[in-house]
């Protein structure tokens, strides 16, 4: 979800209008599933995967990029946390005593492999999932097993039916240290504190996942930035962060050598990831690094739902100023890129117009994006689109065809 300088005002906001969100052609050769899937079954004692389940093909991560065509979050699922979402100071989402924080405590069904066979069947070919870890850790930062071991379920049920994938640390990010965040917190005040758990962590995220093919990426964090620092030391703390991801995860061995990763910009927002101070990591493979920036403008329309349309020419020049932003600071710079968060607001018309739109302009120039949805654009009761025309606008929009979006009433 896009976050705000507080993770307490934003969720405030997503409350009152839980009706929208809380929280948008191939080029090479398609591989062959039997050999490229791991198993969701063939498990060893410690829960990982008993034999080499994956193969990573020798393509860079522009044409891994350019092989995603529509996109869609697992949103409010495993993300979940104990959290204060009405921002009045009191946790207001909480398991019952005795109980662990589990997928459902937001209000989403338990994930089905039976969901991404429908989503599949309606176009989507790329899942992310977004995974919170902050409520499943022990004393001495061990991942939960029984967490680990569900993250990977519903892992495998995409990658199983040959989705690419996406997970990352997403509320574990920031602005909400009082209830648990501590990405921010820790990695500002003592980053010794932060690095050892953030390495802890991904290390055992990345061992349990090292066999995976490369339909698998993993992401650095979400929706982070430090606005209590200087600006340089912002943007000099977030790098830092990210190049140590890379770092940890190449030296976790196996197929993470050579995996594709998603580098988290400056609170994934687009403008403020074109400043020269965001640096992309080094990586000692070329060509496997992939920025993370989200959209959401107008906030008002996206999210807030104040706003109930979408389309003058002033706001469909901003949304193409902003593409083209990312076009020249990454895209012409042989850095690809992933919107992993877009979605707009409104009717079913206004949002699909909107989304149509933006998932057009960004596959025009090879950006792949994920919308974002925590069960109100997909029924996950009933495995059917809610919004009125939006998967056959998305279809449209990444079809590669030459036309021009037009708001269908």
């Amino acid at each position: 979800m896009k976050a705000t300088k507080s993770i307490s005002l934003l969720l405030a906001a997503s409350l009152a209008i839980s009706i929208f969100f809380t929280a948008c052609g191939s080029t090479a050769e398609e591989p062959d599933q039997g050999n490229n899937t791991p198993s969701a079954v063939n498990t060893g004692t410690d829960g990982t995967n008993s034999k080499t389940v994956g193969v990573m093909r020798d393509i860079t991560s522009t044409e891994l990029v350019k092989e995603m065509t529509i996109g869609w979050n697992l949103g409010d699922t495993l993300d979940v946390c104990q959290a204060d979402r009405d921002g009045d100071g009191k946790i207001n989402e909480h398991a019952e005593e005795g109980e662990e924080v589990d997928e459902t405590l937001w209000g989403n069904v338990m994930t089905t492999p039976e969901l991404f066979d429908k989503l599949k069947e309606s176009g989507v070919n790329a899942v992310r999932i977004p995974v919170t870890w902050r409520d499943h850790l022990d004393d001495d930062d061990n991942i939960k097993e029984s967490w680990m071991n569900r993250v990977q379920e519903v892992v495998d049920y995409a990658i199983d039916r040959g989705l690419y994938v996406i997970i990352n640390m997403h509320h574990d990010g920031g602005g909400d240290p009082q209830f648990g965040a501590w990405i921010v917190e820790y990695a500002q005040e003592d980053y010794d504190k932060f690095y050892a758990r953030y390495s802890k962590m991904w290390k055992q995220i990345a061992e349990r996942f090292r066999d995976y093919s490369d339909y698998l990426i993993f992401e650095s964090m979400n929706e982070v930035g430090f606005d209590s620092l200087s600006k340089s030391d912002a943007y000099a703390l977030i790098n830092k962060i990210n190049q140590d991801f890379v770092d940890i995860i190449r030296a976790s061995g196996g197929n993470n050598e050579k995996r594709h990763l998603l580098i988290a910009g400056y609170w994934t927002d687009i403008a403020e990831t074109c400043n020269a101070l965001y640096k992309m990591p080094n990586d000692t493979i070329e060509d496997h690094l992939i920025l993370s920036v989200h959209y959401y403008t107008p906030w008002e329309f996206c999210i807030a739902g104040s706003k109930k349309t979408w389309g003058t020419d002033a706001e469909v020049q901003l949304m193409t100023d902003k593409v083209n932003q990312l076009n020249t600071n990454f895209i012409e710079k042989g850095i690809p890129v992933i919107i992993g968060e877009y979605a707009g607001g409104g009717s079913s018309m206004e949002h699909t117009y909107f989304c149509e739109y933006f998932a057009k302009l960004c596959h025009d120039i090879g950006i792949a994006c994920f919308l974002w949805d925590n069960g109100w654009n997909f029924n996950r009761t009933t495995y059917q689109w809610s919004v009125s025309g939006l998967m056959d606008g998305l279809k449209r929009a990444t079809s590669g065809e030459d036309y021009e979006v037009v708001k269908v009433a």
